[in-house]
């Protein structure tokens, strides 16, 4: 099967209902600055109707960046279960990869000396500071709670759980379910 880059219009691609992945504004402004610096190195995936399997933070980028086209590439040989199986997959697998931290410290080394700006890569200042070890007082101020603090809420039953679950994950937190 060859690959083929096909450009469509923002307006005429449709994200995913059932996308379980979230992007915050912060993500999509870093998706934006990141193609803007780059250009496009990731076209959006669709199937045979225009609806994105993969991209919809590059979609949300390209609007924030009032594009009017982006790089498509169309996979419509994909059945419905390998299409959903894949909206999965391409976001997961992504996440199950660890990095090398001193291999990736000498690379950012090497950008810094470059003068390059490092936070167009994704990462905060306190991730920044954990691979350099160094911990500035202004890096203290700028962690926010749940950076720096656990917390354990008990709950009457499954029911509250969920609920407050889902309003602190809907809120950016950090959470996961944890059996005592």
């Amino acid at each position: 099967m060859q690959l083929n880059v096909k450009y469509r219009k923002v307006e005429d691609l449709i994200p995913y209902v059932n996308n379980s992945r979230k992007h915050s504004d912060e993500q999509v402004a870093q998706i934006s600055a990141s193609i803007k610096e780059f250009g496009w190195t990731n076209p959006i995936l669709i199937d045979g109707t225009n609806s994105i399997i993969a991209g919809h933070g590059r979609l949300m980028a390209a609007r924030k960046l009032k594009m009017d086209e982006v790089p498509t590439i169309e996979l419509d040989h994909l059945t419905d279960t390998q299409r959903k199986a894949l909206i999965i997959a391409d976001n997961k697998l992504a996440l199950n990869a660890d990095w090398d931290n001193t291999l990736l410290t000498i690379e950012l080394d090497e950008l810094l000396k470059d003068g390059f700006a490092l936070d167009i890569l994704g990462f905060d200042s306190i991730e920044l500071a954990k691979l350099f070890d160094v911990v500035e007082p202004d890096d203290i101020k700028e962690q926010s709670y749940n950076e720096v603090f656990n917390i354990i809420v008990e709950c009457k039953d499954e029911q509250e759980q969920e609920k407050i679950f889902n309003r602190l994950d809907s809120e950016g937190y950090k959470c996961r379910v944890q059996s005592l």
